[in-house]
């Protein structure tokens, strides 16, 4: 049976020129009085991307043209490395073992679920990494890293589960750092291509949408 996901990426020179990112859902209502009440509908945010503006040339779009045969059109989702938001730490800064909280040890809990938490002093929202890079997860343990044997990484669902000589002890705090990709599908079942308007600078859009695998 298909599990509708392709581990593969989206061709890296093609996403570095993609548009796009988080997007949400927020039902607003306005009162009698002026004031409102709004109400989050997705707990998520959705990233949408548009990658038709990540293609240069006529290779870039055969490029895409393939990918997309490949995968069906909307049929399986695959990686996507979004250029702005792909590590567990800031834009250009350098992947660390401290980065991101994943949870706290109680002796007993083996795996751990990758996150990633955007905040500040207002408020935080914890969003699950479901598809890290294989070979540049760092993991530590009550501030000590840890050994790549004392682990292992599930790359394809983002947990971490420690063997069992190593499990975290209760109250030890759990952090990772990571590269990582964004499940998406294409958006669309049709790629329209003109080549004659292409040339003079018409850019096809190929819709993206984030998914859960």
């Amino acid at each position: 049976m298909s599990t509708g996901f392709h581990e593969v990426r989206f061709p890296l020179r093609l996403a570095l020129g993609t548009s796009g990112g988080p997007v949400r859902r927020t039902d607003i209502v306005s009162l009698s009085n002026g004031r409102e009440n709004r109400n989050r509908r997705w707990r998520d945010a959705r990233r949408h991307y548009d990658a038709g503006s990540g293609i240069k040339s006529i290779g870039d779009l055969y490029a895409v043209l393939a990918f997309f045969e490949a995968r069906a059109g909307q049929l399986y989702g695959f990686r996507f490395r979004d250029p702005l938001d792909f590590r567990s730490c800031a834009p250009g800064g350098t992947v660390g073992a401290s980065d991101q909280v994943i949870g706290t040890g109680d002796g007993v809990t083996a795996a751990f679920q990758l996150a990633k938490t955007y905040g500040d002093a207002g408020g935080a929202t914890v969003r699950e990494i479901a598809k890290p890079v294989a070979g540049t997860v760092v993991v530590s343990v009550a501030g000590v890293a840890v050994a790549p044997a004392d682990f292992v990484l599930d790359a394809a669902a983002g947990r971490v589960t420690f063997v069992p000589s190593k499990i975290p002890a209760g109250g030890a705090v759990v952090r990772a750092g990571y590269e990582f990709d964004v499940p998406v599908r294409f958006d669309t079942d049709r790629i329209d291509v003109d080549l004659a308007q292409f040339q003079a600078g018409r850019i096809p859009s190929i819709p993206l949408v984030e998914i859960k695998p």
